[in-house]
């Protein structure tokens, strides 16, 4: 009898421990593999997206990577994926907690995510907070960051956005300082002296592109 209710136990558990597998998982390796679901379903429990954890996993096993080093990318990346929900709330969509969770990973605070949500109020945020965390991860401060980004994404298209993004990584990667690069490809030269006193002229020889506002 105690046999058959253990049993019945193991069968009642099976369907709830692999609610959340995704069968990509099966191409790690079976060490990975044996670490990696576990945080999968966890995430999964908690209400957070599984894409960009299952994503991570892939990633990392396509660069060779050991099963330790997936495992912890993929349990930081659930770690920020919470904080990123707890800042912009339970309404966000997925690729809202993705881009935050990259701005986090890049040295944004969640007080940083929360001034975006509060400014661009039900703006779709993906994008603004994909530019925020690019243009923190390129050395360019998080609060300025956000800043320049709330200010340019109240008036312009998502897409004219990613396009001033792609410019400012053009005009750091030829060796203009971070922030005047994003300043001036932002149309907000002035805002460099206030924001970093000590800043050297944006004299960084290229020619920022004309922001088109909308109407």
């Amino acid at each position: 009898m105690m046999k058959n209710v253990a049993v019945a136990l193991a069968l009642m558990l099976l369907p709830r421990a692999g609610a959340a597998q995704d069968p990509r998982l099966g191409r790690l390796a079976p060490d990975a593999r044996a670490l990696v679901a576990p945080l999968v379903d966890s995430a999964h429990a908690a209400g957070l997206p599984t894409e960009p954890l299952v994503n991570r996993a892939l990633e990392g096993a396509s660069k060779g990577a050991a099963a330790p080093l997936i495992v912890a990318a993929v349990r930081r990346l659930a770690a920020d994926l919470g904080r990123a929900r707890d800042a912009l709330g339970p309404a966000a969509r997925t690729a809202e907690l993705a881009a935050a969770a990259d701005a986090l990973r890049a040295g944004a605070s969640p007080a940083v995510l929360q001034r975006l949500r509060d400014a661009l109020g039900v703006r779709r945020l993906a994008v603004p907070l994909g530019v925020t965390a690019d243009l923190t991860a390129r050395g360019v401060p998080a609060d300025t960051a956000a800043t320049l980004v709330i200010t340019l994404a109240r008036s312009v298209e998502d897409a004219q956005l990613l396009a001033l993004q792609r410019e400012v990584e053009r005009d750091i990667a030829l060796g203009a300082p971070p922030l005047a690069a994003a300043a001036g490809r932002l149309g907000a030269e002035d805002f460099v002296n206030v924001a970093s006193p000590r800043t050297e002229p944006t004299g960084t020889g290229t020619s920022a592109t004309p922001v088109r506002r909308k109407p």
